[in-house]
């Protein structure tokens, strides 16, 4: 199986998780959270590093642990929207909130 290249934006959200991952490891060795974490000291270092910017599910969940940290911590610090980007696809709109809490085009409002 061939992997299709990473994109920038993939490759910058592995950077943020990598930021997030030391900033909260603070002032303890790789060493002791990736024994915690049931890793080996190169791949945290990998991840640290954005070396290895797409880790598996149960590996961030197992960082998560070993830091305190929660997944949706993780999610919203290595969304898009954290680095300052804009959505690709703006939220649409909510028809109740434009109308007073009735949909118009519901057949309850005819």
């Amino acid at each position: 199986m061939v992997r299709s290249p990473l994109t920038p934006e993939e490759r910058e959200r592995g950077e943020r998780l990598g930021r997030l991952l030391r900033e909260a490891r603070g002032s303890r060795s790789m060493v002791e959270i990736a024994a915690v974490a049931g890793l080996s000291p190169e791949t945290l270092r990998k991840i640290e590093t954005g070396r290895a910017p797409t880790p598996a599910f149960f590996t961030v969940a197992a960082l998560a642990g070993a830091l305190g940290l929660s997944m949706d911590e993780i999610a919203a610090a290595c969304s898009p929207l954290a680095a300052g980007a804009l959505p690709t696809h703006p939220p649409a709109a909510d028809a109740s909130a434009t109308t007073g809490g009735i949909d118009s085009r519901s057949p309850a409002a005819a």
